[in-house]
């Protein structure tokens, strides 16, 4: 980008407990993880030895992206399955929108056993 390239970021960032989305999981089961999570995120997730550990942390990215998103003025309303973070070739995560926006968007997560935590930013 060069000095004539003017762009505008907008960064969110989220922190959640593990334990937090286990009872919620645990309370509403399947119902939740569908409101929240796409096929593709609960495929991810469930792979995992212990899943809820990084369904918190793509909670926590989805929130992130819908902070940075809201901070630059997008005023539609954003459903959590809009949001779809896949993981790249190396592991990385990606963020796929289903939604009319203009710009780019990305997020970091890390967690730890008992908190997941997202930082997301977005170049419009």
């Amino acid at each position: 980008m060069n000095i004539t390239e003017v762009r505008d970021i907008f960064i969110g960032t989220d922190i959640v407990e593990v334990s937090r989305i286990r009872s919620s999981i645990d309370r509403t089961g399947q119902r939740f993880l569908d409101r929240i999570y796409t096929v593709l995120e609960q495929k991810y997730c469930r792979s995992k030895s212990y899943p809820e550990i990084h369904y918190a942390g793509r909670f926590a990215a989805k929130e992130a992206v819908m902070k940075a998103l809201k901070s630059s003025g997008f005023t539609q309303p954003i459903p959590f399955n809009a949001i779809d973070i896949r993981s790249g070739d190396h592991g990385e995560p990606i963020v796929v929108l289903d939604l009319d926006y203009d710009g780019k968007c990305r997020v970091s997560i890390s967690h730890t056993d008992t908190h997941a935590i997202a930082s997301a930013i977005f170049i419009s």
